[in-house]
């Protein structure tokens, strides 16, 4: 496991060799934790966090207010052997405060009169969703109307062949799974008249607080469809097609959103989302008129997927819902491919997609696909989500946020991650997904508290709490977008970009130069060039003084480090830090050496003036610390991150083990949390158990007018000695397992 400190300055103050161990070390003894937990920290590098946010004194609205959601995904044969009471005790004894209840749209669990909204083989006329909704509002839950507008049977088909989506040669798009059923085009009317008849049919008949449609819009992808009116529309994939999804989208939820307002006007209709970074909607637009975020990210999917993706999911609701209901469903199921929908998922990787949620500014959403008595014939994954919501209970004023404490910012380019094509060597959603896991990766390895801000709100006001603000080939980017980041180092503000960033405007045409040439001091040279045998090399200028910048602290005994898997060659430029030794034959051995060890060609390019400092890697080096894991490029980026932020700090947790940090403000102080990925199966797989690591020392200065009461850790459930000298606060926190959570109290 690669250790921070190994990266990064520290102070004098920094743990000793005696206070250090390996993650994987056997658990040490209480007397080695109290030692450890005398080490005094430093204040150097460390700033004061912003003054407190005003309390609110206005009402929010009621779905703000909610920590706990639930949700029994009910199936067919659900009203043969459910047990309605059963259920919603189960659900009401967790402490969860809202449930979703199914419609649907492809299987009507009630009695419905809506044409072609096909009533269950086992529900015979009873009014199942009814009785659910019913025993949950007896336990004072609040109901979500769940619908799913995306499959339809045969004789919906045969009766609107309108309604379908189609493939190229004009056949209808079935169900991989279930062939039986058509795949519905959002598009058609099918949208506007069958699932707005539905929303009416239930609010005329029962009371309900809030519509949700399930498998609408597609989360991380876009349609592609070749219907009558799709045939009619710009090609899938381009900006202008993006554009009038979205218009579609939008113009969907408002109807929607109103017809729920028609029987209550704090109903409201929301949406299934997720996707994180690689989101479907334009998340900017989503953001100004969601009242819900629902970050349908249920666990790891990918074959390489990090445990982090909840987290990250989070950042993404951070940076588009101001402070609004945001919530990720966690299923209890295994999830994954091959995955088992009806049987438990580890609870050690259950547990962690929680406190990832947690963590991160999300509410705990715990969900499982019924069957006998609405909870399963595999009933384990109840406890560990009745043990985690009963946990959250006790502490819900510590763990409802207010705000991010955090001094970098990571711009979220939404477009490029799903519209540019990437170098061409594989899919560019999967091009993006690597980059974009790198710098995340990078961030979570150097303890960086760092938010996400996503590419349409670069305004000055949201950019000016960032020392630093990072662009990983964010290669779209309009004029205005290239003017906003241009205001934003002319105001004393640090960037660090990579590889294309800004060499296509917001439509994916490309300029004849970075936009932002002119802020990063550089300009292209030529395409891109890959990588056949060795990569490139970065050479480092005069290195008998590489010592004297801080982007070469750690680099002795060599004159190379390893560069991207791709690169733009850029023009020459003064006095480069390095410069690029060109890839070449990597074998047969005989023939591994450069036909030119040197050339002017800038490897990374530097820029300073006042308190800006600017950072330009022509190659892709996030995405290739991701891939590869190279210890000296993960270096390179870390030394990079502290010199762009004059290694300032505004919390600081000193310790071992690969952990993410977040540290939020909160009405009654703040709350520093602390994830524990220190584990085998940190980016395959699932986790099988927890890894404990030792003392982590936590240091924060606080404003001047903050007092602090105590520090208790939550999980622990115990309060923890503290100093504040100068306004900086010290702590530490004995031991991790998989999680926990610092409440500080102030006065």
């Amino acid at each position: 496991m690669l250790n921070r400190r190994a990266f990064l300055k520290t102070s004098a103050a920094a743990i000793p060799a005696t206070a250090a161990f390996s993650a994987l070390d056997p658990v040490k003894t209480l007397a080695e934790e109290e030692a450890a937990s005398k080490i005094a920290p430093s204040a150097a590098g460390m700033v004061a966090l912003p003054d407190r946010l005003a309390p609110v004194t206005a009402s929010v609205p009621w779905q703000q207010k909610i920590r706990r959601v639930a949700q029994s995904n009910m199936t067919e044969h659900d009203p043969a052997v459910m047990n309605v009471e059963e259920w919603a005790e189960y659900w009401h004894s967790t402490g969860s405060e809202i449930i979703f209840v199914s419609v649907t749209g492809i299987l009507a669990f009630y009695p419905s009169k809506v044409k072609f909204h096909r009533h269950g083989k086992f529900l015979n006329n009873r009014d199942f969703f009814g009785e659910c909704v019913a025993a949950a509002k007896k336990r004072n839950m609040r109901v979500v109307a769940r619908m799913s507008p995306d499959l339809n049977w045969g004789d919906a088909l045969e009766a609107h062949p309108e309604w379908a989506m189609r493939n190229k040669d004009g056949s209808a798009q079935f169900s991989t799974e279930e062939p039986r059923l058509f795949k519905t085009c959002m598009f058609s009317t099918y949208m506007d008249d069958y699932m707005t008849a539905i929303i009416r049919e239930i609010n005329s008949l029962y009371d309900v607080d809030c519509f949700y449609t399930n498998g609408w819009p597609p989360i991380g992808s876009l349609p592609d469809c070749h219907c009558a009116i799709c045939n009619k529309l710009p090609p899938t994939g381009t900006t202008a097609y993006w554009r009038v999804f979205n218009d579609r989208i939008f113009e969907l939820w408002q109807k929607y959103d109103a017809l729920a307002k028609e029987k209550k006007p704090d109903s409201f209709f929301f949406a299934n989302l997720g996707g994180s970074v690689h989101a479907g909607p334009n998340l900017d637009r989503l953001g100004k008129i969601a009242a819900w975020y629902q970050a349908d990210n249920q666990g790891r999917t990918y074959e390489d997927a990090a445990v982090w993706g909840c987290s990250q999911q989070g950042r993404v609701c951070t940076a588009i819902m101001d402070g609004k209901f945001a919530a990720n469903v966690t299923a209890a199921y295994s999830t994954g491919s091959p995955g088992w929908r009806n049987a438990s998922k580890n609870p050690a990787e259950a547990t962690m997609w929680l406190n990832e949620t947690l963590a991160s500014g999300m509410v705990p959403y715990y969900h499982f696909v019924g069957s006998e008595n609405g909870l399963g014939e595999d009933r384990r994954w109840q406890k560990t989500g009745s043990d985690f919501l009963r946990w959250t209970e006790k502490y819900d004023p510590h763990l409802t946020t207010r705000r991010s404490v955090a001094n970098i910012g990571v711009v979220m380019g939404q477009s490029t991650q799903l519209l540019y094509p990437g170098p061409g060597l594989k899919p560019a959603r999967r091009y993006m997904h690597e980059t974009t896991q790198g710098l995340y990766d990078a961030l979570l390895r150097g303890r960086f508290a760092f938010d996400y801000v996503h590419e349409d709100r670069l305004d000055a006001a949201r950019l000016r709490k960032y020392r630093a603000l990072l662009l990983p080939n964010i290669a779209m980017l309009s004029d205005r977008q290239c003017e906003q980041i241009r205001d934003y180092v002319k105001a004393g503000g640090s960037i660090m970009a990579s590889f294309e960033t800004s060499l296509y405007d917001e439509n994916m045409n490309k300029r004849a130069d970075f936009g932002l040439a002119d802020v990063f001091g550089v300009s292209k040279a030529g395409e891109v060039i890959g990588t056949n045998g060795n990569p490139y090399y970065a050479r480092i200028e005069k290195p008998d003084a590489a010592q004297k910048h801080p982007l070469l602290e750690g680099f002795v005994d060599t004159n190379w480090i390893p560069g991207a898997q791709n690169r733009l060659p850029l023009k020459p430029v003064e006095n480069p830090l390095m410069t690029v030794v060109p890839g070449f034959v990597r074998y047969p051995p005989e023939l591994a050496y450069p036909p030119a060890s040197h050339t002017a060609e800038p490897a990374v390019v530097l820029r300073e003036s006042g308190a800006s400092r600017i950072a330009w890697f022509p190659g892709d080096l996030e995405r290739t610390s991701w891939i590869t894991g190279h210890g000296d490029i993960l270096r390179l980026l870390h030394n990079t991150l502290g010199w762009l932020t004059h290694d300032e700090r505004v919390v600081r947790v000193d310790g071992d083990g690969l952990v993410e940090m977040f540290c939020w403000e909160t009405d009654p102080g703040y709350a520093v949390h602390l994830l524990n990925y220190t584990n085998p199966d940190a980016q395959h797989g699932w986790l099988q158990s927890s890894f404990r690591i030792g003392p982590q020392i936590v240091s924060m200065k606080l404003p001047a007018n903050v007092r602090v009461k105590s520090v208790q850790l939550l999980k622990a459930g115990t309060n923890v000695q503290f100093g504040i000298q100068n306004q900086l606060l010290h702590f530490t926190i004995p031991h991790v397992d998989d999680y926990e959570v610092a409440a500080i109290s102030i006065a």
